[in-house]
């Protein structure tokens, strides 16, 4: 039997089934060592960078945080609230202390599934291992921080989230860049497991370069009763984004959303979607997707519900804004179902700003730039994605800067 080492080798070249291909070896791997710190002594452009994505420096707002530059864990904690509630610790650190953990280890992801888990499995670069125990309902969000500080670094990245059985959670995780990189690859694995009678919300933020390349691979296994919530904000340009995040509905009511603002602009290529596997009784569903392109951007929306047992119900929504004439998106809704009694829907819509709303707007006293800017934020709506109050101010800010410079 092949290991999960033996399994990356023999894939090390094999292409991803979904967007650009990359030569992995044009990225450096030689990455500055970070000596650990508390967050408040790290470089004020850093914390601002961190702050953008959703990830404080105030520990007073978080329940635990886990910050990592480059290949090195710079600072991780728990508050004194939350202890014997949750843990946080680096991916090796947990790996070494916990045996049974190897158990979770690519059960939801291929190893060999393409170069870029092929590259996660070979060449780690640490990741985290967050684990809400049994029954504690964390109040306050959890948050980690990857951030690359080296100009045309590869970071490989290993992630393992797991809900215990009647635990409730919310993790924010931001990834960005400092300001003087201009080029990488970030490579991100992460494994949910939700078990029984758990809730767990995921918010994920990319911030990253024009000629940045970002390769996420997750999976997600939900068991009887478990909720999970997925939610993913992409508003800066890159050179490219490949992402197809599947969940697997394996226990009986269990339920899972996905929720994606992504923002295309100047020469981005981005190809995202969500797939959703419905196995038991009582299984429900739904991908709610916005996507803005301008410029020469090229964005390509996917989704999959497929239906394996009866009694179960999936909708995927898919909805473009193109505010350019070389922009392009591509909506790819795919439904599919093997049994009798399941229940799939989908609806999508790709279009340009409506005149007759802008002029509706204009009537009211709008000048056309403020019209257009107000329809943009209407679009890119934030409440879709059940944020904590600070967060949600965050993205909204976010949003408001795209809309006033989209046009």
């Amino acid at each position: 039997m092949y290991t999960s080492k033996d399994r990356a080798l023999r894939a090390i070249n094999k292409p991803s089934e979904y967007g650009p291909d990359l030569d992995i070896s044009q990225y450096s791997r030689e990455a500055k060592v970070w000596e650990a710190c508390l967050l408040s002594n790290l470089p004020k452009d850093i914390l601002e960078r961190a702050l953008s994505v959703g990830v404080t420096a105030d520990e007073k707002e978080r329940a635990a945080t886990y910050f990592q530059i480059d290949h090195s864990l710079i600072f991780k904690a728990i508050q004194n609230a939350f202890e014997n509630k949750i843990e946080v610790m680096s991916i090796k650190e947990a790996l070494s202390k916990y045996d049974w953990l190897k158990e979770y280890w690519w059960k939801t992801v291929e190893v060999d599934k393409d170069k870029y888990t092929a590259i996660a499995e070979i060449a780690l670069d640490q990741g985290y291992f967050i684990r809400i125990l049994e029954d504690q309902k964390v109040i306050l969000p959890l948050q980690a921080c990857l951030f690359i500080s080296t100009d045309n670094l590869n970071q490989n990245v290993h992630n393992i989230i797991i809900a215990e059985p009647g635990s409730e959670a919310q993790i924010i995780t931001g990834c960005t860049l400092h300001p003087t990189v201009q080029r990488g690859l970030h490579v991100g694995i992460t494994e949910f497991y939700v078990k029984r009678d758990a809730k767990l919300t995921f918010t994920m933020i990319h911030n990253w370069a024009q000629k940045f390349d970002s390769r996420p691979r997750s999976g997600a296994i939900i068991e009887d009763n478990g909720v999970f919530v997925s939610n993913y904000v992409c508003f800066k340009p890159l050179k490219s984004l490949q992402a197809y995040p599947v969940a697997y509905c394996v226990g009986k009511n269990a339920r899972v959303r996905f929720n994606s603002i992504v923002y295309g602009l100047g020469d981005s290529y981005i190809d995202v979607g969500s797939k959703i596997v419905l196995q038991n009784e009582g299984c429900r569903g739904e991908i709610i997707s916005r996507a803005i392109a301008r410029d020469r951007a090229q964005i390509y929306a996917r989704g999959f519900l497929l239906s394996e047992h009866g009694d179960t119900k999936a909708h995927l929504e898919c909805r473009g804004l193109l505010l350019s004439n070389g922009a392009m998106i591509h909506a790819i809704p795919e439904l599919v179902a093997k049994v009798q009694g399941a229940e799939l829907t989908h609806e999508a819509a790709i279009g340009k700003i409506s005149e007759e709303q802008v002029q509706y707007l204009m009537a009211r006293g709008f000048s056309r730039s403020e019209a257009e800017a107000l329809i943009v934020r209407g679009f890119m709506d934030v409440s879709i994605l059940g944020l904590p109050k600070d967060l949600e101010k965050t993205i909204q800010g976010m949003i408001d800067a795209v809309a006033l410079g989209a046009l």
